[in-house]
């Protein structure tokens, strides 16, 4: 993809690169085409993801939301000021990328594709830009101070004026290239927000860089007049080194979280080695591979698509996508995943599924729809950060004005103080970069956030519902019980059952082959004209004097339908009833300690099955759950969800999301797991990628730790604005003591929500 091009410093130099963006092949490449849309046609609606270079706070991603809603064709567009990430849903036949691109930068923001390759090439640039700032910055905060010290150790009269007005040049000398270069990123964020008349948090801290230079220049070419006083250089270098060396470890550390993002979407490999029609290998781009391609994955490569292994075997690392920690062995009939790595040895596979259509694309897409999106508190701040600005600006000019009349040489370094401490990056930055932190340490775990105000929903449930079969069940069941007609031996009825259900993909089926693998039965018979009967069961001739046999439903094979305690599927042939397996559901191994973990939480918990109640109660006494309802439909668990909440409670609703679609989306927070279906098409607002049920009580943990994190982040901002502005009022704060403190903030609740990255409520999980 030629982005190059689109890394540009102007609106009109960057549009041949974003024309190339109007390319279906290249727009293809970070927007998927919304299911609602028809396709192909003309009003076809796309979602973008896209990465914004320039952000620096919530204002601006205020801004680029304003200006993208604002151009022709796109319907909504949403900014995470954390992640700098940003979805934009556009109409086909209205507008291309390059046009709502274009919006965005004619606000002064780079849009950058949100899969480029050279994203990581950018970070690193625009990092070692920020070292020669604060390098530079550095090195004459240190020489300036060497020559203000003077004046801080000896009594006014001690110097003579000609050394004190050497050393003021001296200092203004040195503050120039912090000025005109370390100070860049702040002048030209305020430059640009003053030419579209709007504010952001680049304005206060660029005004108060500006006057300080200002006053001191006065102070340095007429020591006689109003600011000859004193001069500020030495704040000024400070503030900026202190201001710098905070942003550029919020840019270390938003990075590492970029980049494991980025880790994720670049597992796919760029080239495989594809069959050709002449049976040899030819190495071609993925993104030419198709359904029924025959590909060779060499060790150390990973698979481009979904497929089934024809040859080979080998061990495949799939932690990242199935939360599976350890490697699985792979052999000739299994399926392997797009994005899972071949460790071994090399395998042929048959492609089934490429592009969207593969889990590890819906995988994608829920990690970036959870580093766009944007917890209710963080959308709280967005709307209040314009207005805290202006407030910030009101207060620095009325606090100029009061000292004025009775110290003019001061006031201006007072607003200066006011300008810099109450700049709101902590307050910005406190929710979404706890949330992001935490979605990404559960999403090493195998369980995805589909949407970031889910966490903070999960932290208030007091109820969890759970769905039976396919949740706290496996989806299969377990051979329990055979019976059998006189003279026939239950390894021979076993045998003769499994050749018939060779061929169905029924669970009973599957369930009757496994126990004869089990117990080396399954080329013990012969039989042929194998047919399903659809929602009956499975018949088929053997050779000889029992002709036809059956496997199925009571009806099905003419046997008189009993009361059994579970499932239960028969055997007969030309003689009639010939055995009966009796089957039970095989409950998840962890499902009574999941159930018992979120007890010890204080939590009610909850079973709802559309099984019989017999079924669902024997489940529910097994996995410890007293609540128990069976025989509900969709309808009726949605129904007794919404009786729940009326009453006050706050649900969470688990299950496999197959049938439980309706009160997946109407509990207040839901989980699915994603084995059961689409993951882009799921309800639930946590997909769980693997088969642990007590994932669901760490990320319970997880979420009430999130919480905790988040109002400490947010207490601790309000209380440093509350005791930072009334010291700069009265002039109590120096200008390098405001600058120290806003970066200090910054800092801190970044580095604490960086403590939930590794929670060691997950590790148990």
């Amino acid at each position: 993809m030629p982005l190059a091009a689109a890394r540009t410093d102007g609106p009109t130099r960057a549009a041949p690169g974003f024309a190339l963006l109007d390319e279906r092949d290249e727009w293809l490449a970070f927007s998927r085409e919304l299911p609602a849309s028809s396709p192909g046609g003309p009003g076809a609606r796309w979602e973008s993801s896209v990465v914004f270079e320039g952000m620096h706070c919530a204002a601006c991603a205020v801004t680029i939301e304003q200006a993208l809603r604002g151009a022709p064709g796109v319907r909504e567009a949403e900014v995470n000021a954390a992640s700098h990430r940003g979805r934009v849903v556009w109409e086909e036949g209205a507008t291309r990328p390059s046009e709502w691109m274009q919006a965005v930068m004619r606000t002064g923001y780079r849009p950058v594709p949100a899969h480029d390759a050279w994203a990581s090439a950018r970070r690193q640039a625009e990092t070692r830009r920020m070292l020669w700032r604060l390098g530079v910055a550095g090195l004459c905060m240190m020489q300036v101070m060497m020559y203000a010290a003077p004046t801080y150790f000896t009594a006014p009269g001690e110097i003579e004026p000609g050394i004190v007005y050497l050393l003021r040049w001296a200092q203004w000398l040195l503050s120039v290239p912090v000025v005109l270069f370390s100070c860049q990123p702040f002048l030209g964020g305020a430059l640009r927000d003053l030419k579209l008349r709007r504010v952001s948090m680049d304005l206060p801290v660029a005004l108060g860089m500006v006057i300080t230079f200002v006053v001191s220049t006065l102070g340095t070419f007429e020591p006689e007049g109003v600011f000859g006083h004193e001069v500020y250089f030495d704040s000024l270098t400070m503030f900026v080194f202190f201001l710098l060396t905070g942003r550029w470890l919020e840019l270390r550390l938003r990075d590492r979280t970029a980049g494991a993002l980025e880790a994720l979407m670049h597992r796919l490999p760029d080239s495989v080695e594809r069959r050709n029609a002449a049976g040899g290998w030819e190495r071609v781009s993925a993104r030419r591979v198709r359904v029924e391609d025959v590909v060779r994955v060499l060790p150390g490569e990973a698979f481009p698509a979904d497929g089934v292994v024809l040859g080979g075997h080998t061990s495949v690392d799939e932690a990242l996508l199935t939360g599976e920690s350890t490697p699985l062995a792979r052999g000739q009939g299994q399926r392997v995943v797009a994005g899972s790595h071949n460790l071994t040895a090399p395998v042929e596979v048959r492609v089934e599924q490429v592009g969207a259509e593969t889990r590890y694309a819906q995988i994608v897409a829920l990690m970036e729809q959870a580093s766009i999106s944007k917890p209710r508190i963080a959308q709280r701040a967005d709307r209040l950060a314009t207005p805290f600005l202006v407030f910030v600006l009101l207060a620095a000019g009325l606090a100029c004005a009061w000292w004025w009349p009775s110290d003019p040489g001061r006031a201006p370094m007072v607003a200066v103080a006011i300008l810099v401490v109450t700049c709101p990056c902590a307050l910005s930055l406190a929710t979404p970069a706890a949330m992001l932190a935490s979605a990404g340490a559960l999403a090493r775990r195998g369980v995805l956030v589909r949407r970031l105000q889910a966490i903070e929903a999960l932290a208030e449930v007091d109820t969890v519902v759970f769905d039976k079969t396919g949740t706290l069940t496996r989806d299969a069941f377990v051979l329990e019980q055979v019976h059998v007609r006189a003279g026939v031996t239950p390894a021979q009825a076993l045998a003769l059952a499994a050749a018939l259900a060779q061929g169905s993909l029924h669970p009973v089926s599957r369930a009757l082959l496994a126990a004869a693998r089990d117990a080396g039965a399954v080329a013990a018979a012969d039989v042929q004209e194998v047919a399903e009967v659809a929602g009956q069961g499975v018949r088929g001739r053997i050779g000889d004097a029992r002709g036809e046999v059956r496997l199925g439903s009571a009806d099905f094979c003419g046997v008189p339908a009993g009361s059994p305690a579970g499932p239960a599927s028969h055997l007969s042939d030309a003689r009639g009833w010939l055995a009966s397996f009796h089957l039970r559901e095989d409950l998840r191994p962890d499902a009574a300690s999941a159930v018992a973990a979120l007890h010890e939480l204080g939590l009610r918990v909850r079973l709802m099955s559309g099984d019989r109640p017999q079924a669902t109660e024997r489940v529910g006494h097994l996995a410890g759950i007293d609540e128990v309802l069976g025989g509900c439909t969709p309808a009726d668990k949605l129904r007794l969800a919404r009786e729940a909440q009326r009453q006050g409670a706050r649900v969470a609703m688990v299950g496999d999301g197959l049938n439980d679609g309706p009160v997946l989306a109407g509990a207040h927070v839901s989980f699915a797991f994603g084995r059961a279906v689409p993951l882009a098409r799921a309800q639930a607002d946590f997909v769980v990628l693997g088969k642990r049920l007590m994932l669901i009580d760490s990320t319970q943990r997880q979420a009430r730790r999130t919480l905790r994190i988040v109002k400490q982040n947010l207490g601790w901002a309000v209380a440093y604005n509350a005791a930072g502005v009334p010291l700069a009022m009265v002039g109590w704060m120096p200008a390098w003591a405001a600058g120290l403190g806003m970066a200090a903030s910054s800092l801190l609740v970044v580095l604490n929500a960086l403590r939930l990255a590794s929670g060691p409520d997950l590790e148990g999980a």
